[in-house]
């Protein structure tokens, strides 16, 4: 058939997925809806950097609900 089959990883954290791209960028979904934050890609980065943006995004979203 001549398709090669990928296997990737996906990671679960905190309720969204971390998918990893070919290019060593990160693709971050939510597992489920609602939606508390939209997907968004990053920059090359590790696993790491991309679990330390995610845990800052939602830290932002708790600051902006008590403010309103």
């Amino acid at each position: 058939m001549g398709f090669l089959m990928n296997h990737q990883t996906v990671v679960r954290y905190r309720g969204f997925l971390l998918l990893p791209q070919l290019n060593q960028s990160w693709l971050v979904r939510p597992e489920r809806s609602p939606m508390r934050l939209l997907p968004f890609r990053t920059t090359t980065c590790s696993l790491a950097d991309v679990k330390a943006l995610l845990d800052w995004r939602l830290s932002q979203e708790e600051i902006e609900i008590k403010a309103a």
